[in-house]
């Protein structure tokens, strides 16, 4: 019998009249239902989050650390469940499922050593005189009640880079969760539950995007943190008001790899960095930039490598590459690479989907104006092109409305800083590729790939108010 899921409205679960299939991306099989929300239960959430937020702002530190502490216990010990739940919502191989659940437990682990480093300082404030006999107290509050909308490629550790520095900094958090990896979403509430955080300060749930929306502009949501499209987070910035957000968009990743570079090592990194979870990331691999004097030799070592991967069923231990979510994402990927072959490209390898899985592609002879390098296709689906200047390839780099990651292959140290200092990214990855992450770094981007950073230290004192009391001496 297939499993129907409550959501989660200010500690209590709920029911409603619409229930949702969840849907297992590799044959279609329904793996569970999950009730949705309506406009009245998301309002509850909103009034449940301004009361709960009464609540966590009050905990002092050690309570915060150890309600993550205790998260991060919950997770270890349900972590089974939830690769479970991973592989059959999001159709993700248990490599990736297995990855992403030990990324997750560090995400929270860094989150509750964070929440016992929110310093403040002391500022001389007569450093002027008109500061004489005056100091300055700087200190960090809780912000107030933070939405977190998440998407489907990678729906638990996302998810805990949005609620783990919430609960560090004390603030009550509303939950929204994919669709189409709803499943991931109600364990990890029920376990946040079972590690202390006060119930009314969690909801937790999926709804119509038009519901949600409207909780978007509420000035009782003092934050807003989302990962997903760039077309909808930035027309959610657009109607948010004067709330803080924080966006991580989508991206259209290159790597370059110069001739100095230690080859084998960038092909099997940029195998890895193009086709994990069936290049669903925003940091995956997608142009590839060679120098020309290594062209020829590393397509054939690359092609090489992604002939070697095997498609099919992701509960497979062997299988490398999984389905996509579904078979409309396949498809729009697809009629991206028709278009570039249709314009003169050329496919060595893949280049066909068969439903929701896609064969691992590589294009040749590509060109900058093509879709498929101005585009973010969130597919297994590489571009491969030579450059003959290091200037040049950096120019490649830049020529795409995205700006998250960089990777760059070379052993020239001035190369290093020109790309660091000229790639118009977030992040700028030397000797590995842009898909490299771990969740204590700033990552975010520039340009349309988003506003913000994420890791923990990071998102804590965005999701915090700094505040400056100011004490006469002379006055006492």
């Amino acid at each position: 019998m297939i499993k129907q899921h409550k959501f989660l409205i200010g500690g209590q679960w709920r029911t409603s009249d619409h229930l949702e299939p969840v849907i297992f991306p590799y044959n279609g099989e329904v793996v569970g239902e999950v009730y949705q929300a309506g406009p009245a239960d998301v309002e509850d959430a909103v009034q449940a989050a301004v009361r709960g937020f009464e609540i966590t702002r009050k905990l002092p530190t050690h309570a915060r650390a150890r309600i993550l502490f205790n998260l991060l216990e919950q997770l270890e010990k349900r972590s089974g469940e939830m690769i479970e739940a991973m592989t059959l919502e999001g159709g993700k191989t248990l490599d990736v499922t297995r990855g992403e659940t030990a990324r997750a437990i560090e995400t929270i682990r860094v989150a509750a050593e964070e929440a016992k480093r929110i310093n403040g300082e002391i500022i001389p404030l007569d450093l002027t005189p008109a500061g004489e006999g005056r100091m300055g107290l700087v200190n960090y509050f809780p912000l107030g009640p933070v939405l977190g909308i998440t998407p489907f490629n990678y729906p638990l550790n996302l998810a805990c880079h949005k609620l783990a520095p919430a609960v560090a900094a004390g603030n009550s958090f509303i939950f929204k969760t994919s669709p189409n990896t709803p499943l991931s979403g109600v364990l990890l509430a029920e376990m946040l539950l079972d590690a202390g955080y006060p119930p009314e300060a969690l909801s937790m749930f999926t709804c119509p995007n038009p519901v949600a929306e409207k909780m978007v502009p509420d000035p009782r949501i003092a934050y807003l943190t989302f990962t997903g499209s760039s077309q909808v987070g930035w027309h959610l910035r657009s109607i948010a008001g004067r709330k803080r957000v924080g966006l991580e968009l989508g991206g259209n990743a290159a790597a370059i790899v110069h001739e100095d570079a230690n080859i084998d090592y960038a092909v099997g990194r940029i195998a890895m960095g193009g086709f994990t979870n069936s290049g669903q990331s925003c940091i995956s691999v997608q142009r590839v930039l060679l120098h020309r004097p290594i062209y020829n030799e590393t397509v054939e070592k690359l092609l090489d490598k992604i002939s070697q991967f095997k498609t099919g069923d992701p509960r497979d231990p062997s299988v490398t590459l999984g389905p996509m979510i579904d078979e409309r994402a396949a498809a729009k990927a697809f009629v991206k690479v028709q278009e570039a072959l249709d314009q003169g490209a050329s496919a060595p390898i893949g280049g066909k989907c068969h439903g929701a899985i896609f064969e691992p592609t590589a294009l040749l002879n590509t060109t900058p104006t093509m879709r498929v390098n101005r585009e973010e296709l969130f597919a297994p689906i590489i571009t491969i092109s030579p450059y003959d200047e290091f200037d040049e390839a950096i120019a490649l780099s830049n020529g795409t409305d995205y700006g998250l990651q960089g990777g760059v292959f070379t052993q020239n140290m001035s190369r290093i800083m020109n790309a660091y200092e000229r790639m118009e990214v977030g992040g700028v990855i030397v000797n590995d590729v842009p898909t490299f992450r771990v969740d204590q770094m700033p990552y975010g981007g520039v340009k349309g790939s988003g506003i913000g950073r994420e890791g923990p230290r990071y998102v804590i004192h965005e999701m915090s108010e700094q505040k400056l009391l100011v004490i006469n001496k002379l006055g006492a």
